[in-house]
């Protein structure tokens, strides 16, 4: 498809899929920091420093490590904590591709780290970012590269195609037991989901109102995932009761060469 032809499939759909964004090398890089950040996660776990909220353990494993190491579900900003992930986030192949849907001006919600540790990686139950993002309108791209082979036995994204049409909903707790439904609502036609399985180093963005989940990982092979969400400076920042006022966001691209750029709930 041209750019056009994507924008357009994006819009209908709800998703894109883009092959071959990152290289061997650049896979090679991104699978040594995650070791690295492993081992500074078990460091944060000794300190009990105020930070380790953002090593989140998987929750179905108990206090089992894995070689002395944390069983981890997530590293949430990784932007703090790792100067690779703070440039994968502006990685010339995925921010045009970004750009093509959202516009020249890109600011970052979010840098994550989804893991799905091997044998312990947890479902995640269906669900739309938005509902549990304050940003309005729930515009925002979610982007989920994969830095290991994803499939459907070792917990690819599964999606329902169209689903950002529905308007935005309420969900409910997303981490899930390995034998958990990825669903408990009656009113979800579950045939209409569909695995998107990804060779590594190809990524899928999709709109934050896309419905969307994961499978568990019960296989010998941890699956990991670079998480980044982008939006608009035209998307307003809307805090709910006791969140701060105001927010600032790094700014990906545009915005006059501005580094970051502070939103103020009205």
């Amino acid at each position: 498809m041209d750019l056009q032809e994507q924008k357009a499939f994006f819009e209908d759909q709800g998703y894109l899929i883009i092959d071959h964004l990152l290289d061997s090398n650049e896979l090679a890089e991104c699978r040594h920091e995650i070791e690295r950040l492993h081992q500074l996660a078990a460091e944060v776990d000794s300190r009990e420093e105020s930070r380790n909220n953002h090593f989140q353990r998987e929750p179905f494993s108990g206090d089992q490590d894995s070689d002395g190491l944390p069983v981890l579900r997530k590293i949430e900003n990784t932007r703090a904590f790792s100067e690779l992930f703070s440039q994968l986030a502006t990685h010339p192949k995925l921010v045009a591709a970004v750009q093509n849907l959202l516009g020249e001006d890109l600011l970052l919600f979010r840098s994550t780290l989804m893991l799905k540790p091997a044998f312990h990686g947890s479902a995640h139950a269906l669900h739309q970012d938005s509902a549990y993002w304050p940003m309005e309108p729930p515009s925002l791209v979610t982007t989920s590269i994969a830095l290991d082979d994803a499939t459907p036995d070792n917990g690819c994204i599964k999606i329902i195609p169209r689903s950002h049409h529905w308007g935005l909903q309420e969900w409910g707790q997303i981490a899930q037991a390995q034998d958990a439904p990825l669903a408990d609502r009656k009113d979800i036609d579950l045939s209409k989901q569909t695995d998107v399985p990804l060779k590594a180093g190809s990524a899928v963005l999709f709109h934050s109102l896309m419905v969307h989940g994961s499978g568990p990982n019960q296989t010998s092979r941890s699956r990991n995932t670079a998480l980044y969400a982008y939006f608009s400076p035209q998307v307003r920042y809307v805090p709910g009761e006791g969140q701060a006022r105001e927010r600032s966001f790094p700014v990906i691209s545009g915005l006059n060469g501005a580094t970051e750029h502070t939103l103020v709930a009205s």
